[in-house]
């Protein structure tokens, strides 16, 4: 019997065989992946995950190739970190950040994805592939694209983070900036995809792109010792990453993997760009586009492709949603890193501070646990934080210039050095 049964529209139910389509013909819904779990149990379990590699391929069975992934073999595995200061900042018992703002090779959780978008696209023989992007998708298309030697078309908004710019350009990529937001830059991907052909990432490969994100939620239940947390707290852009990670802990207990699925989820997002939380807030059943507004702009998608289903997922879990503004965009940012060392781009900074916000509304209880999900790397997003996070101090090459620095900003205590007695301050 075969692994993967082919594709299903989520929401008339129609059956396409594998191929690069994303659209049902007969509703226009979303497709996905239709696995079968009988046969897929008969041979996973526990033990052949521990016995594979320390990648997202051990996961290899719950995942839509046909053969070994072409690029991104060394993706995944990210830390889980049990974040005790941030615990006890926040006043609650249990805080894991699941780390993928430090994935190989490009320092987001878009290398999940695009591993298996780019290694489907070889598959189905496509040479040319590429994407619509906010920045990391961008980054981590150049990069597996030179990996696996495509030819590499991104396309970007005009008003992108430098820092993501470059780290898309040094892969060698032909990158395009769209005078407009991510919105319309993704509508011009779905002309293109149709006209010429191109293996785009998040447009005709998007069913197989997307299950790359379950492998996050897999790595959070192994690596909490085989059960799913009570809490997890998602940024949401597309709203993707958000029910993929639901469906990998739910594909995890329809195997056996875990024992239960208590996890509520809950939809991080900034007030500038909030259509999904404004859906749940409101109790809506139709989820209301938005011109973007925020400095988070990796998750500045005004009329996300999943957000109807991430609202859903966050409703059926029995989970809630949020969102912060760029003040507390910026807090949340400086908060991960001063109590856990972690450096996180704005969707981090988004996703921590609503976590925050929830603990202290009531709707996340103090004593259960919590994973908040970080996705990319504070690298890529500095100039949002330039001049908000403090500033250098300059002196002499002195001990006295250092001395009266230390005065002057009332920083703390000079420790004894030789014979001098230390300067209280």
């Amino acid at each position: 019997m075969a692994r993967i049964l082919g594709l299903h529209c989520r929401e008339c139910g129609e059956i396409y065989d594998i191929s690069p389509v994303h659209v049902c013909e007969l509703c226009f819904g979303p497709l996905e992946i239709q696995y079968n779990y009988d046969e897929i149990g008969q041979t996973f379990s526990r033990q052949t995950i521990l016995d594979g590699p320390l990648t997202m391929w051990r996961y290899a069975q719950l995942l839509p190739l046909n053969g070994e992934p072409c690029v991104g073999r060394q993706v995944g595995y990210t830390p889980l970190v049990k974040a005790d200061n941030l615990a006890s900042k926040l006043g609650v018992k249990e805080v894991y950040i699941k780390n993928d703002a430090v994935s190989h090779p490009t320092l987001s959780f878009k290398d999940r994805v695009v591993a298996v978008a780019l290694s489907k696209a070889r598959e189905f023989g496509f040479e040319v592939v590429g994407c619509a992007s906010t920045g990391n998708l961008a980054n981590s298309v150049a990069a597996h694209a030179a990996e696996g030697n495509f030819q590499a078309y991104i396309f970007i908004p005009h008003d992108l983070e430098q820092g993501k710019v470059v780290g898309t350009l040094v892969y060698g990529a032909t990158v395009l900036s769209v005078k407009g937001n991510y919105d319309e830059v993704n509508r011009l991907c779905s002309e293109v995809a149709g006209k010429y052909g191109w293996g785009l990432a998040n447009v005709n490969l998007r069913p197989f792109y997307s299950d790359g994100s379950k492998t996050f939620g897999y790595e959070i239940a192994e690596q909490l010792g085989w059960k799913a947390p009570q809490h997890i707290v998602c940024p949401s852009a597309g709203g993707s990453l958000l029910t993929k990670i639901y469906k990998g802990l739910t594909e995890f207990q329809k195997l056996g993997l875990i024992d239960s699925l208590p996890t509520r989820m809950y939809a991080a997002q900034a007030t500038g760009c909030s259509p999904i939380t404004t859906m749940v807030k409101e109790r809506a059943e139709i989820m209301r586009p938005v011109r973007p507004n925020t400095i988070a702009k990796s998750i500045a998608i005004g009329n996300p492709a999943d957000g109807y289903y991430a609202a859903e997922t966050c409703r059926k879990s029995g989970g809630w949603a949020e969102d912060v503004t760029d003040d507390e965009v910026v807090d949340g940012i400086g908060l991960l890193a001063q109590t856990e060392g972690i450096f996180t781009e704005t969707a981090g900074g988004v996703t921590v501070s609503v976590t925050k916000k929830l603990i202290e509304q009531g709707v996340i209880p103090r004593d259960e646990s919590i994973v908040i999900c970080i996705t990319g790397n504070g690298l890529k997003t500095q100039e949002a934080i330039l001049g908000k996070i403090g500033a250098t101090i300059p002196i002499q090459p002195s001990l006295s210039s250092l001395e009266d620095a230390l005065l002057s900003h009332r920083i703390g205590v000079v420790p004894r050095v030789a014979n001098r007695e230390p300067v209280s301050v």
